[in-house]
């Protein structure tokens, strides 16, 4: 083997071999980046808070630069050739965006109802709360990569994202508003401030902007320049999703452990297992109403299941740093939409035999 030319002996492995390493084993390294959050969540607590940069006093907010970051690079990685494919056939695209945002408003009253049964003095209040910050949020960017596993057609996949990104500074304040009567108590007033915080700032400038930018660059940039801001951007766009995950746990899982609550912890798992099934569910069945083909379909599906998790825990650390204890379900729902769109892509490879897989995305 030759010597990279960095100088570096070729018995050290490449970044890009360390990064393919890393994606094939993304599920090890999730579980090991919550593992870290729950022992040693000190650094992730200090990143957490603001810091002040010396820049125009402007405070330094690592969550938002490491969102920033991650979707700068899904920006990068647009196959905008593809989206030239919707042009001829954007049914699938319009009624996958349409689903992304009616499917919550349909699921989420009635768990907020059978939450009111709970003994929970608020209601189940907190639960939900963070599933609609969650299911407010557009469609996961990871989306395309399980897509491309099942065989689900690519740029249907890529244009939900896209579409669900460029609307959110409308549809997050707006979802927040219609379910924000469900909640009881200071949760309510909370959810509002946060609804004003996503419309006027959130949703502009931590989801669409960093991804608008990545798509510019791919398109105005000369391809070396590109191809070398690819090369920088994309792989690191990976160790910072993980990053961001683990300052978004550490916030929630050093303290549970500390002060364990199993009643907490098998709520949170309750909801965000019944919010997520459903919202697949519900994908699957309206793309069968709807008679999209079998590639579409799954595209839809995943789109209605899959959402920037990411993005809401980040909206939640901003707006409801009083509330650590949110993020459970937020971080459940993370993990459950992988296996939801895993089922999905053993769907659609039983129906292809011939599908190659790829590595799922940390979302």
């Amino acid at each position: 083997m030759r010597p990279h030319s960095s100088g570096i002996p070729a018995r050290f492995p490449s970044v890009s071999h360390l990064l393919a390493l890393l994606r094939r084993h993304l599920g090890r390294a999730v579980a090991v980046t919550y593992l870290a959050a729950a022992v040693l969540p000190g650094p992730g607590l200090w990143l957490r808070h603001p810091h002040a940069t010396g820049i125009a006093e402007l405070p330094l907010r690592t969550p938002q630069l490491l969102l920033a970051l991650v979707l700068f690079g899904a920006g990068l990685q647009v196959p905008l050739r593809e989206l030239r494919l919707l042009l001829r056939r954007p049914a699938a695209l319009l009624a996958g965006l349409a689903l992304h945002i009616l499917v919550p408003l349909l699921i989420v009253p009635g768990v907020a109802l059978a939450l009111r049964l709970s003994p929970d003095h608020d209601g189940g209040s907190g639960m939900i709360a963070a599933m609609i910050l969650v299911v407010a949020m557009p469609v996961a960017a990871g989306a395309t990569v399980w897509t491309a596993k099942g065989d689900g057609d690519q740029p249907t996949a890529v244009g939900l994202v896209l579409a669900s990104t460029l609307v959110s500074p409308l549809t997050v304040p707006l979802t927040l508003a219609v379910l924000c009567p469900l909640l009881q108590g200071d949760y309510a007033g909370r959810l509002a401030v946060a609804a004003r915080s996503a419309g006027d700032a959130f949703a502009l400038t931590s989801v669409v902007l960093p991804c608008a930018a990545g798509i510019l660059c791919r398109l105005v940039l000369p391809p070396r320049a590109r191809d070398r801001l690819i090369g920088v951007a994309v792989p690191a766009a990976l160790p910072g999703s993980l990053l961001l995950t683990y300052v978004n746990a550490s916030g929630v899982l050093g303290p549970f452990l500390r002060h364990p609550r199993p009643v907490l912890l098998l709520a949170a798992l309750g909801v965000a297992a019944t919010v997520c099934g459903l919202s697949f569910t519900l994908g699957r069945v309206a793309s069968r109403v709807l008679r999209l083909d079998a590639r579409a379909g799954a595209s839809v599906t995943l789109a209605c299941g899959m959402n920037n998790s990411s993005a809401s825990a980040v909206l939640i650390t901003t707006t409801l740093p009083d509330r650590p204890h949110i993020l459970l379900p937020v971080l459940a729902y993370g993990l459950l939409q992988k296996v939801a769109a895993g089922r999905v892509v053993r769907i659609g490879q039983e129906t292809n035999p011939a599908t190659n897989p790829a590595p799922a995305p940390a979302q």
